[in-house]
């Protein structure tokens, strides 16, 4: 069957990948064992709580969006909505991968500008809202436009460097927080209406014929 072919072809390249990171791992000066570390544990079941939510909640557009381009792609393969949730799942994987990674930190510390960096991730996100205006019309855009603010806010906090630990914390994470609530929120609303709407589509033709 398809699925199994494609299923061994998925796990062989998956164990050449892992064969790769384990080859560059050793070349390295590592031990492979560093590949497996335990994720931070605490015995206080709230330390980096918010963190790990804020983490959860990052992957719920990729999840949702990634899950409806497949659906749309059977339901209506040539339409040309389907490119916008493809793309909104591939920047919201992206933001995601860079979240948990801190690819940002490693660009930083090969000697990338902190500016530049941030200068390369506001190219792409302005990349994205001009080419898919049209389709961010037809959504309320206005809840996504306050999770990207709420996220700006929450990342200017961080570059002032503020003495006062508490207040910092706060004024960085709480609006960080309710940014990927908002944009979540958003992309699951979106996609939920896209489907229906493709498939009701689909439907209405199908009496027609």
């Amino acid at each position: 069957m398809t699925i199994y072919r494609s299923l061994f072809r998925f796990n062989c390249l998956s164990v050449l990948l892992v064969g790769l990171l384990v080859l560059l791992t050793l070349m390295s000066g590592l031990q492979v064992s560093d590949l497996f570390f335990n994720p931070f544990f605490s015995p206080n079941p709230t330390l980096a709580l918010l963190t790990r939510t804020f983490q959860l909640l990052c992957s719920v557009p990729v999840i949702v969006c990634t899950f409806s381009y497949g659906l749309a792609k059977t339901i209506q393969p040539r339409h040309s909505e389907n490119r916008f949730i493809l793309f909104s799942a591939l920047l919201t994987g992206g933001f995601l991968l860079n979240e948990i990674y801190r690819i940002h930190i490693y660009m930083i510390a090969a000697g990338i500008p902190k500016l530049g960096v941030c200068l390369l991730y506001a190219v792409i996100l302005s990349s994205y809202g001009w080419f898919f205006r049209r389709e961010l019309q037809l959504t309320p855009y206005k809840v996504l436009l306050a999770g990207l603010g709420l996220l700006f806010f929450a990342i200017g906090v961080d570059t002032l460097k503020l003495q006062n630990q508490i207040m910092a914390s706060l004024l960085e994470g709480v609006p960080k927080l309710f940014s990927e609530i908002n944009i979540a929120f958003y992309y699951w609303y979106v996609c939920k209406y896209f489907i229906e709407k493709a498939f009701h589509k689909t439907v209405n033709s199908s009496e027609k014929i």
